[in-house]
């Protein structure tokens, strides 16, 4: 009888012998995939794994303790220009600069959290707003920070090794992502993990079983503006350079577009989101190219609006992707492989 008899059980990654051995197999594939591609691909994967630890957070925040964020590609702006002035005005090493941006991104975060307390629904949708587009409005007037010029990424050195391409930087990058996905996933089983649902599903009804609501509130602020800040800091040396005009509210919205279409309240659904949304959004940054759809697209386009409005396209899929989940399977798609795998395990009755 599969009985547990103590709340850590809970965090054993390993299970069973079936997760165990798909994990492995997971890793090994994540290992040798560099090898098995071309270099377009592992800058794909890296682009995916970074929004995959924003989503981890951001689904923390909204997801399991049901409150909204517009304001996350402010944390994300904080962890890249972050990790870039320490390591080249403090001359931190990379691997200690990441973290320190990180607890700066949650430190804006908790002070973020506090008139959380007071707003619900909209009137914390707009003061995140406000908060994301006020952040990129101060680096950009900043010439600490480069202006609107930006800031190049230095070069990327672990003691003997030098991360200068994207193969390099794939293994640091998946292993910081496999890290904090497990930690996501163990913190939800604890007891802080708990007190964020309780407060999702009825905060006056935690409050008064004894959940301390300013403490798991702003805590939650935090942990995803961390989550976003060591993404962040991780983009910086991806694109190997940054400018306040990246960080837009369009990218908090993609973020969370991510959780909604992955499903909330669900660290697969994070996954799943971020991996498909970024793969769409940079195949559709080129849909010019992609024959036949691109060139009736263009004809569509100059008969009844303007070629320029193509660029825009991704935006028009990603709403109405929004749309059809919302009307069809609000889980999004953890919701599906939830009925998928209801159905094999009763097949075929």
């Amino acid at each position: 009888m599969d009985m547990k008899r103590d709340y850590y059980e809970d965090l054993q990654l390993f299970s069973s012998g079936v997760i165990f051995f798909w994990f492995t197999v997971l890793i090994i594939f994540l290992a040798v995939f560099p090898f098995l591609v071309k270099n377009y691909y592992v800058y794909v994967a890296n682009f995916m794994a970074i929004n995959i630890i924003v989503a981890l957070g951001l689904n923390i925040l909204v997801g399991y303790t049901g409150q909204i964020s517009l304001g996350h590609a402010g944390f994300f702006a904080i962890g890249a220009y972050g990790t870039i002035v320490l390591m080249t005005r403090a001359g931190l090493p990379f691997l200690l600069a990441l973290p320190v941006s990180g607890l700066i991104a949650s430190l804006f975060g908790f002070l973020l959290g506090l008139p959380a307390l007071r707003l619900k629904g909209p009137y914390l949708v707009i003061a995140t707003l406000g908060f994301g587009l006020t952040i990129t409005q101060i680096i950009g007037r900043l010439e600490f920070f480069g202006g609107r010029d930006g800031l190049h990424a230095p070069e990327l050195t672990i003691g003997p090794w030098h991360l200068n391409s994207d193969r390099h930087f794939y293994y640091l990058l998946i292993t910081i992502t496999v890290l904090m996905t497990v930690a996501a996933r163990n913190l939800i089983k604890t007891k802080v993990g708990r007190a964020f649902i309780a407060i999702r599903d009825a905060d006056i009804a935690a409050e008064t079983m004894g959940v301390n609501l300013v403490l798991y509130k702003t805590l939650a602020f935090a942990l995803s503006a961390f989550y976003a800040g060591i993404a962040g800091g991780l983009y910086a040396f991806v694109l190997r350079f940054i400018e306040p005009e990246i960080f837009t509210l369009m990218m908090s919205i993609m973020f969370l577009a991510m959780i909604v279409v992955g499903g909330l309240g669900s660290i697969m659904g994070s996954i799943a989101g971020a991996g498909l949304l970024s793969w769409m959004d940079l195949q559709l940054r080129n849909i010019l190219s992609i024959p036949y759809l691109g060139e009736w697209l263009e004809n569509f386009s100059r008969s009844y609006f303007s070629t320029t409005g193509i660029s825009n396209i991704q935006f028009i899929v990603f709403g109405s992707i929004m749309i059809l989940i919302m009307l069809f399977e609000p889980l999004g798609i953890y919701g599906i492989w939830i009925r998928i795998k209801k159905y094999w395990k009763t097949w075929p009755f």
